[in-house]
């Protein structure tokens, strides 16, 4: 029995699950809202995805670890096409993503805060007593902070 589309499509997106963000390998392609969606074209299974910033290095990665986990299931025919309109948007990640990125110690995106002076809570302790240090963190997509009451320095995954 064949499989319809849709259900193939939900195999497919289970088996993504698997491929994490080499940049923060807590979060899956699904954690992070960087698949947007899987199609099957007859034969072929095509994979869109959507960088969290335009010219992100890990997306290469990311294309790489999708055909090989893809090609261990069985699939041989596989398009990945990269998108950048609409531009990815931190709203797109998982309510489960952005725990999981607390408890790797990378505060998660707020709203509330696009590079807010302080007041970014520590993943370390909770603390809203923080100071913006850079802009710029350990990757494009982060900002650094550090926490005036544990003194720990965290990234906070920037919102956009």
């Amino acid at each position: 029995m064949v499989d319809t589309p849709i259900i193939e499509e939900e195999k497919i997106k289970a088996i993504l699950a698997s491929v994490c963000d080499p940049e923060i390998p807590v979060l899956s392609i699904a954690d992070m809202g960087i698949l947007r969606a899987v199609k099957i074209n007859k034969d072929e299974v095509e994979i869109v995805i959507t960088p969290t910033y335009t010219g992100c290095p890990a997306m290469d990665m990311i294309a790489m670890s999708i055909r090989l986990v893809l090609h261990e299931n069985g699939y041989r025919k596989i398009k990945i096409n990269s998108i950048l309109s609409p531009a990815w948007s931190s709203d797109w990640m998982t309510e489960e993503g952005k725990q999981k990125l607390k408890r790797y110690g990378i505060a998660a995106p707020d709203k509330n805060f696009e590079f807010a002076a302080d007041g970014v809570e520590c993943p370390q302790c909770n603390s809203t007593n923080t100071k913006l240090i850079s802009e710029f963190g350990s990757t494009a997509c982060k900002a650094l902070y550090q926490c005036h009451d544990c003194k720990e320095p965290f990234d906070y995954f920037k919102c956009h």
